[in-house]
């Protein structure tokens, strides 16, 4: 009897949860375990930077060597009598929210083992005798650490292959259906959770650009584009350089500082959006050109 299509790949997710459970086990058990070791004897690194690199992947194992795996296990020894695997998978679903704490850390853990490999010998030393061991698979800490970044992904792509596969009756359907909407959602969390990451990363990047000023850092901000411009000086008919930051609830007109130590900027103005206009002009000697004009005062700028 040819095995049905849809067993072989609820076998494939069994096989590949069973691989990475073994990932998982060598990251919170091996790496983890045993620079945490070192890291309390002083040896190494401060315990607070072993944390901050893995997160929360004594979570992520715990709940697929515990859970996720066993039950897996079980629904595969009795699929003969009972085939489905979607019920059990919409029970789990939830957790796996646990992963946006993991993926949105991700970068910031591979930048601190860079940096903590060029600072300190023994946790290099340390780092290079572990991945020497045949259960790394002559691969770096790096590469295993993103196995969990790609697992939710893996799930999705898994259970859309099932579920075409599933004949049009099957009584699982219904139920694979609905964990792999809840599994597409926690990717989404995963992705949204990136997302506002690296919106304030870069938010943050430019206020310190600014100086810091109190009255404009705020996080809720976005920024929507930054340049040079042009400002024209009509009393003499020359233009000097400045530089414009929009957000979504002002306007920043600002002039490069000579000497950058600290800031890059210094703010001159603040338009706010609030009842601002922008006017095209046609001049001929100074192509490009548009008004500004706003509650606190107008400005004739020239873009490139």
């Amino acid at each position: 009897m040819q095995e049905p299509e849809e067993k072989k790949i609820a076998l494939e997710l069994l096989e590949t949860e069973q691989a990475y459970v073994n990932r998982l086990h060598l990251l919170d058990q091996v790496f983890y375990t045993e620079l945490m070791k070192e890291a309390k004897n002083g040896k190494t690194v401060p315990e607070e930077v072993v944390k901050m690199i893995f997160s929360n992947i004594s979570s992520i194992y715990q709940f697929h060597a515990k859970f996720f795996l066993p039950e897996l296990q079980k629904r595969m020894e009795n699929w003969s009598s009972h085939p489905r695997i979607g019920d059990m998978i919409q029970k789990l679903a939830p957790f796996l929210k646990m992963y946006g704490e993991y993926v949105k850390n991700f970068n910031k853990a591979v930048e601190l083992i860079t940096v903590w490999t060029e600072k300190s010998l023994p946790f290099q030393e340390l780092i290079a005798d572990i991945q020497k061991r045949k259960v790394c698979a002559n691969l770096t800490l790096q590469h295993h650490m993103l196995e969990p970044v790609q697992r939710i992904p893996r799930y999705e792509l898994l259970l859309k292959d099932y579920i075409q596969k599933l004949p049009p009756e099957s009584p699982d359907r219904n139920d694979a259906e609905k964990a792999l909407e809840m599994i597409f959602m926690v990717a989404k969390h995963s992705n949204t959770a990136i997302a506002e990451m690296e919106r304030l990363q870069n938010l943050w990047e430019v206020y310190q650009r600014l100086g810091l000023e109190d009255d404009i850092v705020d996080p809720s901000n976005e920024l929507i584009k930054e340049g040079p411009v042009q400002k024209i000086s009509t009393r003499n008919n020359s233009t000097s350089e400045k530089y414009l930051f929009l957000f979504n609830n002002m306007l920043l007109y600002c002039v490069p500082k000579v000497i950058q130590v600290g800031a890059e900027f210094q703010v001159r103005l603040r338009i706010d959006m609030d009842g601002m206009k922008v006017q095209e002009l046609n001049d001929m000697q100074f192509p490009h050109t548009f008004l500004v004009s706003g509650k606190q005062r107008t400005l004739e700028l020239q873009a490139r």
